[in-house]
């Protein structure tokens, strides 16, 4: 008796309406951790998304695996977007303007203490995206500096670091004044990056290390 040769069978892949219901419920999960912190309930998220609560859980089947997921979705694109100026202009410093205002937008600075409070922080997928995250902001910072245009005694941790700070509203102002603005404030830092220097800065260069162990 002969063995029946198995028939090779194609890889399924997401359906287009599964794979959007996927991105509105990473979207609506993003912008309610950003109101209302990382415990806001999964049912309320669903809401929001237009999903029922079944669909939430088909695609993330806990918390944690969201939230991963809204982290990482959110460090790809302000990623994406350097890259894109870079190769749009081959402008490194316009590159790096890109990459800190993006990050404003897509509220890093409200979304990154999530990976600390909630769930493994050395997780692959967050590694991954961590690092590549590093390795272009500090790709783009040298080929700034190699450029001239960028001041040589300024660290991608002190970049992280500034950008983070004040892309958050100071204590006792809504978010309505910091989002007002974050753009205004966040360029008057990026002007003050600019070479030449106008003035020698106290201390040593912010690496990412330094920032990790602060």
């Amino acid at each position: 008796m002969q063995t029946a040769t198995p028939v090779a069978r194609k890889a399924t892949r997401p359906r287009a309406d599964a794979l959007r219901n996927r991105e509105r419920i990473v979207t609506a999960a993003r912008e309610m951790f950003v109101e209302f912190g990382p415990d806001v309930p999964l049912d309320e998220i669903a809401r929001r998304a237009g999903v029922g609560n079944a669909t939430v859980y088909r695609n993330f089947p806990d918390r944690d695996s969201l939230v991963r997921e809204v982290v990482c979705s959110v460090m790809d694109r302000t990623a994406a977007a350097a890259e894109a100026a870079l190769a749009a202009t081959g402008d490194a410093f316009e590159a790096l303007e890109r990459f800190v205002h993006t990050a404003a937008d897509e509220r890093i600075s409200a979304l990154c203490p999530m990976v600390q409070s909630t769930f493994d922080e050395n997780h692959p997928d967050l590694e991954a995206a961590r690092e590549r995250i590093e390795q272009l902001t500090e790709e783009i910072m040298d080929r700034a500096k190699a450029a001239g245009q960028l001041r040589s005694d300024v660290g991608v941790g002190d970049v992280m670091l500034i950008a983070s700070q004040l892309s958050r509203p100071p204590a006792g102002a809504g978010c309505e004044l910091a989002d007002r603005y974050v753009h205004r404030h966040l360029q008057l830092f990026l002007d003050g990056l600019r070479a030449p220097a106008r003035s020698v800065l106290p201390g040593t260069a912010m690496t990412m290390e330094d920032l990790r162990q602060a």
